[in-house]
């Protein structure tokens, strides 16, 4: 059974929570604090996907957030923010996490947005064994890696979902919603700005100058394009 860690030192919410995983088919692992969280992780290393609360009285979402990402770069992360803190979705997207739920959320929104990432984490690598090879770029689709001129490059995958794309359409001007109905569905319901967030964090990772990029550029009023 595919676990999903659920963050949130509200009990009423994280147990609304919990009860709604187990309806989907999914084993819940709970923690009220950020430090549980931290260790239910290391006594679960086969946690798929992570829920993490923003405001906790020891350890916030963020910092949890990162600690995962500097070992773990294919677990899914999901935020839970406040509807009025606009800034929190960036900085949750920031510094690692995948996706975003604005509180208060339907079971079923947060259903969708779980089976999403489990489906990316999952993987369907059917007629999918290749090599992508564009400039400096090596991608391989097999075991989801990416070299730059021979150096491992590390993407969420999230990250590695749009760079394929991008890489599968090389000169082609692709806007936000083609990117979002790529990479998190047709049936998702976020907001835009998550792909924004996404391009700035691999431009990071991924260009040599970030203020001036030449691998993924942006095109003005539509989106972005990828081209060597």
């Amino acid at each position: 059974m595919r676990k999903v860690l659920i963050m949130e030192d509200e009990e009423n919410i994280r147990s609304f929570v919990v009860i709604n995983l187990k309806r989907a088919g999914y084993q819940a692992v709970e923690a009220a604090t950020g430090q549980e969280a931290l260790d239910k992780l290391r006594e679960n290393p086969d946690i798929g996907v992570a829920i993490l609360d923003i405001m906790l009285p020891d350890i916030d979402g963020f910092e949890v957030c990162r600690r995962i990402r500097a070992t773990n770069k294919q677990m899914g992360i999901i935020m839970l923010t406040a509807r009025t803190q606009e800034m929190d979705k960036v900085t949750g997207l920031m510094t690692g996490a995948d996706d975003y739920v604005t509180k208060p959320f339907s079971p079923a929104e947060l259903t969708a947005r779980i089976d999403a990432l489990f489906r990316r984490i999952g993987g369907d690598n059917s007629g999918d064994d290749e090599l992508l090879v564009q400039g400096p770029f090596v991608m391989n689709t097999r075991n989801h890696t990416l070299e730059k001129a021979g150096s491992r490059i590390r993407l969420t995958q999230v990250e590695y979902s749009i760079l394929k794309l991008f890489m599968q359409n090389p000169g082609r001007a692709l806007s936000r919603e083609d990117i979002l109905s790529g990479v998190w569905g047709r049936e998702y319901e976020g907001e835009l700005k998550i792909v924004d967030v996404n391009i700035r964090r691999l431009r990071i990772k991924i260009e040599d100058d970030t203020a001036n990029p030449t691998y993924i550029t942006t095109v003005w009023g539509f989106g972005y394009k990828w081209g060597i």
